[in-house]
């Protein structure tokens, strides 16, 4: 590995940990655009340095006694100070010079007498901002290995799908996702920023990767060879074990997490606390479009889950991972909700029909579904178990819906909440009424019966299903009890119309 060294001191920087230094280096230098581009500077300076400072000691640790540790904050603090009172080139001077004595003091343990406190200091002043380019020329960013990539295309990949069907569902976040302006972002952009994020980027480099060395490491050719050879064949295994690996699940569900964490905030700000939606968008809208979108995404999640916690796999074991999945489930059943309640507001306003029923009872069958999946982690059962889980409860629910009378349901309902009848709602789309077959009379009659709708066409395909539901009991073959009730209720009505004046 190589390092720069100058006066007995170097600074080595692993290639491995370039990646996560270059990410705070870039935080640290946005805070500092924040602070100066474009701005006066003054108190600014004094934040800047302070907050380096921080960062240089989280980086490189504390290694010196409480003696050395006093002395190295009071030279800080005097530093700073002059920057305080005034801001000039002669205090941020002061203010530069106690951040490195300062740092120095406290990261370097190799530190004896005051050669060593110059040398030090020499070190980082010197030659800690040239060391940014050799540095990312040697991390792994320019030699990345298939394993890691492996890491990074599941999570990606399936967020991407994720993301691409909530926006289908969600409206605003399909708003969020178009109003993204990379063009105008880049319009911000100049000669001169650039400068000065390169400039900062080097200057602050060699706080955030502090190490210390006095010596400089041995070559082992040999050594390096011999791993340049079998490269090809282990970063190929590697691949293959990574793709699916442990690591791809825990990075796929945080970033699932983050994105359903999205949908959720939306739904539970709109949905159920029902403020207002932007403007041109109706609750009937933001609810169509999310309900069968949104069951595809928790049937695609189901999925995922069963793949990435099958029973003895290397990632059912690992703490960090079945609670992320913990989550993710518990999002999902959330989602499953919201889309009943979407479904529900859908209703309201263009009424019941067959496949919208089947829609709410699939989303039950769904939750349910996602429950169970919980239920097999957590009671480590196998997969042939949540099979069987959930066949039971599909049977279960079809069992109960045997016995609903859906037709009845559906026309009832729609009379009910319609707009002649209750003042909102849709009005009533007759021929699909008739269309539901001779169960909906009582909703028609109701209808019918209301002041001024008479309608002799209404009333001739009354009597149809009247006659149709004759003719399928006119046997004792066909006989069924919903069919007797039906005909108990005819009898009434007629009974009831030959009694009236």
């Amino acid at each position: 590995m190589k390092s720069i060294s100058i006066a007995g001191f170097q600074m080595p920087v692993p290639p491995s940990a370039v990646p996560c230094n270059l990410t705070v280096a870039a935080a640290t230098t946005a805070f500092a655009d924040w602070l100066f581009y474009g701005h006066r500077i003054g108190l600014s300076l004094a934040l800047f340095l302070l907050a380096l400072a921080g960062l240089s000691l989280l980086s490189g640790g504390g290694r010196t006694s409480r003696r050395g540790s006093l002395f190295a904050v009071a030279i800080l603090i005097a530093g700073l100070l002059p920057i305080i009172e005034a801001f000039n080139i002669l205090s941020a001077l002061f203010g530069i010079a106690a951040i490195v004595v300062a740092v120095s003091s406290l990261t370097n343990p190799f530190i004896e007498n005051l050669r060593d406190h110059l040398e030090a200091v020499c070190t980082l002043l010197l030659v800690g901002p040239f060391r940014f380019v050799p540095d990312i020329a040697r991390s792994r960013i320019w030699s990345i290995s298939p394993s890691y990539v492996a890491v990074w295309i599941v999570p990606l990949l399936l967020s991407g799908i994720f993301l691409a069907l909530l926006a289908s569902a969600n409206p605003l976040i399909e708003r969020m996702l178009a109003e993204l302006d990379l063009m105008g972002a880049a319009s911000h952009l100049s000669i001169a920023r650039l400068l000065f994020w390169s400039v900062t980027l080097s200057v602050t480099w060699p706080f955030i990767t502090l190490r210390w060395d006095r010596k400089v490491p041995k070559a082992r050719p040999d050594m390096a060879q011999l791993e340049a050879a079998l490269a090809p064949l282990a970063d190929a295994d590697s691949f293959t074990r990574e793709l699916f690996g442990p690591r791809a699940i825990l990075r796929s569900l945080v970033l699932f997490n983050l994105l359903f964490a999205v949908q959720t905030m939306l739904d539970l700000i709109y949905l159920w606390g029902g403020v207002a939606l932007p403007d041109t968008m109706t609750y009937a809208s933001y609810a169509h479009r999310g309900a069968y979108p949104l069951m595809l995404t928790a049937l695609l999640a189901a999925g995922f889950v069963l793949a990435a916690m099958a029973p003895g796999g290397p990632a059912e074991r690992k703490p960090p991972i079945r609670i992320l999945v913990y989550v993710w489930i518990a999002q999902n059943v959330m989602l499953v909700v919201s889309s009943i309640l979407r479904l529900d507001l859908y209703v309201e306003t263009y009424s019941l029909t067959y496949w919208r029923v089947a829609a709410l009872i699939w989303m039950l069958l769904v939750a349910l579904g996602l429950v169970l999946i919980v239920a097999r982690i957590a009671l480590d059962r196998s997969n042939h178990w949540l099979v069987l889980a959930n066949l039971a409860t599909l049977a279960l629910v079809l069992y109960v819906c045997a016995f609903i009378n859906f037709p009845w349901a559906i026309s009832t309902y729609n009379v009910a909440h319609s707009r002649e009848i209750s003042g909102t709602g849709a009005s009533v789309d007759f021929p699909y009424l008739v269309s539901l077959g001779p169960q909906a009379l009582p909703a028609i009659d109701r209808y019918l019966n209301q002041d001024g709708r008479p309608c002799w066409v209404w009333k001739e395909q009354r009597d149809g299903l009247v006659q149709r539901h004759a003719r399928q009991l006119d046997s004792w073959r066909a006989w069924n009890f919903r069919g007797w009730r039906l005909q108990r209720y005819l009898d009434q009505t007629a009974a009831n119309s030959a009694a009236a004046p």
